[in-house]
C-alpha cells in the first residue's frame, strides 16, 4: 500500500549543549564553474570551499542531484569497475557525502541501540572512524521501509554534522571525530515511521526539518551551526488553521534566490512552505492534498518544481516570484498527477524535466509539464537518481541499476547488476560513484 512507503523527521529543539566554542568562518565559494551554475538555477547554498566534484549534502553540491563529472564508468558489476567495496557494519540508508579524501554516512549495528558515524577512505575503501555517537536503552519505532541511520550527514570544512532525529543530533570535528556539541533534547513522537529528513547548512545554521505524526510537532528550525543553539523555530501553519489528522513529511528543504532574497522552501504533509532563511518568517504557502514528502525540490528559470508525497502525490510548478501568503491559485503554473515520483527526487538538466516513479523514468518539458517520454526499468526504484555526463544513473531495491543518456529519447545506455540492491542515493567524487547498497559500500571507477 502507499501508506506503507512512508518516512518522517521529527526533531523538536528546546536547549542546547555545547562541547568547543568556536568562532563562526566565513563561507567561501565553489568555484568558477559551480557558480555559474549556481547562478543559472538561482540556487542559494551555504557550503564553503568545494571542487565541483566533491558531494557535501543530500543530493550534491547544489541539492539537486547534478554533478559536473566527466568520465563516469556506464558499465560495472561485482567484477568489472569496482575500485573497492567495503562491508558496512549494521544498516542504515544514508546517503554517502564526500569531501577530499573523506567518505562519510551513518548506520545502526543492533537495530537502533546505537547510532553510528562512519568515515570511510575514499583511495583504499578503508574505515578510519567507526563512531558509536548515541546509545538508545529502548529505540523508537522504525518503518520496515526506513532505518535507524537515514538524514543524510552534511559536510563543511573540518566539520560533519548528522542527525538521528530523537536519539541525537551533533557536530563532529572530521579530523577527530570528537563531538564539538550535540542535542539530544531534540523529541518528537515519529509512532512507528522513524527519523529521515536530512539537515541542510545556510550560513551560520544548521536546518532541521521537523514534521512528525502529530500537529504539534510539525515545525523548521535553526540551530548556529557553531554551538547547536536554537536560533530561530517556527511552527508549521495549515489550511484552515487545524492540522489534518495525518501531516507527517521527512522533505529535504531548499535554498532558493528570488529578486535578491533568499527563500528556504520546505515541502511538509499536505502544503509547501517558503521562510527567510534567516529569520524563520514566513513568506507564502501552496497547499495539496498529499503528505509523507520525500522528493527535495528543484528550482531554475524562476520555476519551482514540488512533489507533495507518496501519499495522494501531485507534481507542481511554482513561481515564487513576488509570492506572499497563499499562493494555491495565483502561483501554480501547472501541476500534474501523472509521472509524479513517490520517493526518488526529480532532476532537472538542460530544460528538461525527469521523474523517477517506482518503476517509470519520464522526461517532461519544464514549461508545461507536457511529456516527451516516458520508459519502464528494471527494478522498484527509491534512491533518487543523479545526472552526470550526459547521462542519469539510477539505482533499484533490486539487484539492477540502469544508465539513460540525457535527451529527448528514451535511451537505456546500460543495464548493470550488483549483489544487492539500493535504498541510499549514489554521491560522485572524482571520476567515481560512491554507491551504497543494503550491505557494502562501493567505488564505481577505475
Amino acid at each position: 500500500m502507499r501508506e506503507e512507503m512512508v518516512l518522517a523527521m521529527a526533531p523538536w529543539p528546546f536547549s542546547w549543549r555545547p562541547f568547543v566554542k568556536s568562532k563562526e568562518e566565513n563561507v567561501a565559494t565553489f568555484g568558477d564553474l559551480l557558480r555559474s551554475f549556481i547562478a543559472a538555477s538561482g540556487a542559494t547554498l551555504a557550503l564553503s570551499s568545494l571542487a565541483a566534484d566533491e558531494w557535501p549534502q543530500a543530493r550534491g553540491p547544489t541539492g539537486q542531484g547534478v554533478s559536473e563529472a566527466r568520465a563516469l564508468p556506464v558499465t560495472w558489476s561485482e567484477k568489472q569497475n569496482i575500485a573497492w567495496k567495503t562491508e558496512i557494519p549494521g544498516s542504515g540508508y544514508s546517503s554517502p557525502v564526500v569531501s577530499g579524501s573523506r567518505i562519510w554516512l551513518t548506520t545502526s549495528p543492533d537495530k537502533g541501540k546505537s547510532r553510528h558515524v562512519l568515515c570511510v577512505a575514499l583511495d583504499t575503501g578503508q574505515i578510519t572512524q567507526d563512531i558509536s555517537l548515541f546509545t538508545c536503552e529502548k529505540p523508537e519505532l522504525c518503518h520496515t521501509l526506513n532505518s535507524y541511520a537515514t538524514p543524510t550527514p552534511v559536510l563543511e570544512k573540518d566539520r560533519v554534522y548528522v542527525t538521528f532525529g530523537s536519539p541525537g543530533t551533533a557536530c563532529l570535528s572530521s579530523k577527530t571525530g570528537e563531538r564539538i556539541w550535540e542535542r539530544r533534547d531534540l523529541i518528537v513522537d515519529y509512532r512507528d515511521v522513524g527519523a529521515a529528513s536530512s539537515p541542510i547548512l545556510y550560513r551560520n545554521m544548521l536546518i532541521l526539518t521537523c514534521d512528525g505524526q502529530t500537529g504539534d510537532r510539525q515545525f523548521v528550525t535553526a540551530l548556529d551551526k557553531n554551538s547547536g543553539a536554537t536560533l530561530w523555530r517556527t511552527d508549521r501553519i495549515f489550511k484552515d488553521g487545524k492540522a489534518p489528522q495525518q501531516v507527517h513529511s521527512s522533505g529535504v528543504p531548499l535554498v532558493i534566490r528570488v529578486n535578491g532574497h533568499d527563500q528556504l522552501v520546505s515541502p511538509g504533509g499536505h502544503g509547501v512552505h517558503a521562510y527567510d532563511p534567516g529569520t524563520g518568517a514566513e513568506i507564502w504557502q501552496v497547499w495539496y492534498g498529499g503528505w509523507s514528502v520525500v522528493p527535495r525540490p528543484l528550482f531554475a528559470d524562476g520555476r519551482l518544481f514540488i512533489c507533495s508525497g507518496t501519499v495522494d502525490p501531485v507534481l507542481l510548478c511554482i513561481r515564487p516570484e513576488g509570492a506572499a501568503g497563499d499562493i494555491t491559485e495565483k502561483g501554480v503554473l501547472w501541476k500534474s498527477t501523472k509521472n509524479v515520483p513517490d520517493m526518488p527526487s526529480p532532476l532537472l538538466v538542460n530544460n528538461r524535466l525527469y521523474t523517477m516513479t517506482a518503476t517509470t523514468l519520464s522526461c517532461l518539458e519544464p514549461a508545461t509539464g507536457k511529456e516527451i517520454w516516458s520508459g519502464k526499468l528494471p527494478g522498484q526504484h527509491m534512491a533518487s537518481p543523479i545526472a552526470a555526463d550526459g547521462h542519469i544513473f539510477l539505482f533499484s531495491r533490486g539487484k539492477t541499476s540502469t544508465v539513460v543518456a540525457l535527451g529527448d529519447t528514451f535511451n537505456v545506455v546500460a543495464t548493470n547488476r550488483l549483489d544487492e540492491g539500493c535504498m541510499a542515493s549514489p554521491a560522485v567524487a572524482g571520476h567515481s560513484l560512491i554507491v551504497r547498497t543494503m550491505r557494502h559500500l562501493y567505488r564505481i571507477g577505475k
